[in-house]
């Protein structure tokens, strides 16, 4: 989905450039999951972030799949549990 989408889904939402954009949903989503005590290196994987030192950056090429998925599978359970309330 590209961002555009989300914008334009926004503003048909009611929600001006000032209040939300495409880009705060990652905003959110790597404070909540902070906030629910995942690892830093999940979290900035998921993101697609760069992660560490320079050395570090030469050395480490893991993914993290697993834990990725399962951080995934808690925020999509989490936002499961949003509609429900």
């Amino acid at each position: 989905m590209s961002e555009n989408t989300v914008v334009a889904a926004l503003r048909r939402l009611g929600y001006d450039k000032d209040k939300m954009s495409a880009h705060g949903f990652r905003g959110i989503a790597s404070t909540l999951l902070y906030e629910q005590g995942w690892p830093s290196d999940a979290v900035e994987r998921q993101l697609a972030h760069v992660v560490g030192s320079d050395v570090r950056q030469a050395y480490d090429y893991s993914q993290l799949i697993d834990k990725r998925r399962e951080m995934m599978q808690a925020w999509a359970n989490y936002l499961d549990s949003l509609k429900t309330q």
